[in-house]
């Protein structure tokens, strides 16, 4: 028996001990993997919940919504506005926790009235080493996360995702809209929107991995090494300037350091 043999064996054991389960859907690698094991393991014991948010894109639904159906689970869809609460919109550091608990609540509550017993989701056993303030709120409401209990990474994810034949063995993470707006800075719905347009704007003109920083009405451009300096070519630099400056920004930057995730939390460790 192969490794992932074993790993898929004992995820699908622990995914079995539940007897019934609503998945926090996000639609991405992660919690398409338990969705996809849950239905198989489960059936119409399983089903699979995804908060549809201002800070999430329409992109992002449809990805779901897709993914959902590809798999075969039941697929709900609960509207949740984080924006009306003040901390959270305040931005403080744990602004994770502040969200990720509005959003299981409402999973937890939708659970209960379909005679689900357990809520997991897709944190995996990396995640649980980086600033995550919202692993907080599934210890507060009693959620699993099977792919942390079976000792599961990222690759681990992508690699049972491939053997399975997921369609979302290859793709990146995408963090909420949030996570472009640095901590402190008041979020609005101008300014997650601002930045999924510009964003959206990039990857048409070919940038993969990109993320647009919003400082105040400074947009601060992250895009991989390899194509920084196709970035930077005069025609492309003129077009994002022209476009991020339409959409409301009056500076626009190229951070040198180039695409990374998390690079808002950089500053917690000063």
């Amino acid at each position: 028996m192969s490794r992932t043999d074993k790993e898929m064996e004992a995820l699908a054991e622990i995914v079995r001990s539940y007897g019934s389960v609503a998945v926090a859907y996000s639609g991405g690698t992660d919690s398409s993997l338990v969705a996809k094991v849950a239905h198989d393991l489960l059936g119409e014991r399983a089903v699979a919940v995804t908060i549809n948010s201002p800070l999430s894109t329409s992109s992002e639904l449809a990805r779901a919504k897709e993914n959902a159906k590809a798999i075969g689970i039941r697929h709900y869809v609960v509207e949740v506005n984080p924006l009306t609460e003040g901390r959270f919109a305040s931005n403080p550091p744990d602004r994770c926790y502040v969200c990720k608990l509005a959003y299981l609540r409402e999973t937890v509550r939708l659970s209960q009235r379909l005679g689900i017993r357990t809520v997991v989701d897709g944190t995996n056993a990396e995640d649980l080493k980086t600033h995550r303030p919202g692993t907080r709120a599934l210890k507060q409401l009693g959620i699993r996360s099977p792919l942390a209990e079976a000792g599961l990474g990222k690759a681990d994810v992508r690699e049972m995702s491939k053997v399975l034949r997921l369609r979302t063995a290859k793709d990146e993470s995408n963090p909420c809209l949030a996570t472009r707006i640095p901590y402190g800075e008041t979020i609005t719905m101008e300014k997650l929107r601002r930045v999924e347009k510009a964003e959206s704007f990039l990857r048409e003109k070919g940038f993969v991995d990109v993320r647009v920083r919003s400082h105040s009405t400074t947009a601060r451009i992250e895009v991989s090494a390899g194509q920084l300096a196709r970035l930077a070519t005069t025609t492309t630099r003129n077009e994002v300037v022209m476009e991020l400056k339409s959409l409301g920004f009056d500076y626009i930057t190229m951070d040198l350091e180039g695409y990374r995730t998390g690079s808002m939390d950089e500053v917690l460790d000063r």
